[in-house]
């Protein structure tokens, strides 16, 4: 990565070229935290919906898996599912018939 050989964009590609100096540090941003009562407010939101769906979260990931093992149109179902299935469901759902992705920096 660091010779550009192997280009990534906004690492050794599409850098801005006012901040390629080596003292270049990025500029400080303040992240926002979630309270505690937010986060469990989403976790039970999160239950009820996976609760409402849970026999169609089931058919529609089975669905997803198989258009991902034929080779078919992957996006057009996965609109479809995401009505039904959380995307910790998803992913879990790709991961078992495709493997987890690791790119190597």
């Amino acid at each position: 990565k660091h010779s550009g050989a192997l280009p990534l964009v906004g690492i050794n590609t599409f850098v801005d070229p006012s901040t390629t100096s080596e003292d270049w540090e990025p500029p400080t941003v303040e992240l926002r935290r979630s309270t505690n009562a937010e986060k469990d407010d989403q976790i039970t939101r999160l239950r009820a919906f996976q609760s409402r769906n849970a026999d169609d979260a089931q058919e529609a990931l089975a669905r997803l898996q198989a258009v991902a093992i034929n080779g078919g149109n992957v996006f057009g179902e996965l609109m479809r599912t995401v009505k039904v299935a959380s995307l910790g469901q998803i992913t879990e759902a790709l991961y078992e018939v495709g493997g987890e992705y690791r790119r190597n920096l």
